[in-house]
């Protein structure tokens, strides 16, 4: 019986070591390459937040905040009608014209929209939480409206970087808009 459990072992460890060497080292390859996308990624979001002026906030602190009442102004900068129709995050507003980057605001990029449009969106009270969001971390659309919310004065900016994309992986339900 010893020598079965001995020959067992040895032939287990053998498949191991054998078998999946190589997929093994290209695990480990793919995990390097893989990291230095996540650091271009996370540097790259670091220092939209450095320079729009702006906080993060994540999934589940957004959650956090809708269940206990907080008064949260949520504005999705999705690119389509379409899209902020078929699902937002509960009690977003829409922007739906691109918000320029932080050198000027350019209406011909805008359909027209204005400053004036988007403080209109944001109200009066300087010092209500803001949170701006889009699809994913890599859509720079809610780092410009986060951005242009500091520009114009607002004090409680927050970008959720995740977005409806991160919303929706992490379960939470969507509204739909008629």
């Amino acid at each position: 019986m010893k020598g079965i459990k001995a020959f067992s072992f040895l032939a287990v460890g053998v498949f191991l070591l054998v078998g999946f060497s190589n997929p093994s080292e290209a695990f480990w390859d793919n995990k390097f390459e893989q990291e230095v996308t996540k650091e271009a990624e996370a540097v790259k979001l670091v220092r939209e937040v450095q320079r729009g002026g702006y906080d993060v906030v994540t999934t589940d602190e957004l959650k956090a905040w809708i269940d206990s009442g907080k008064d949260i102004l949520i504005v999705d900068t999705m690119p389509y009608e379409d899209s902020y129709k078929k699902q937002h995050i509960p009690g977003a507003v829409q922007f739906l014209f691109p918000i320029p980057d932080m050198e000027e605001w350019d209406t011909a990029e805008t359909n027209g929209r204005t400053p004036d449009d988007f403080l209109e969106l944001l109200g009066d009270d300087k010092d209500r939480t803001i949170v701006v969001y889009c699809g994913f971390v890599k859509c720079t659309r809610s780092h410009n409206g986060a951005a242009w919310a500091v520009n114009l004065g607002y004090n409680n900016v927050y970008r959720h970087p995740g977005g409806v994309f991160a919303w929706k992986g992490a379960g939470y339900p969507l509204d739909k808009a008629e």
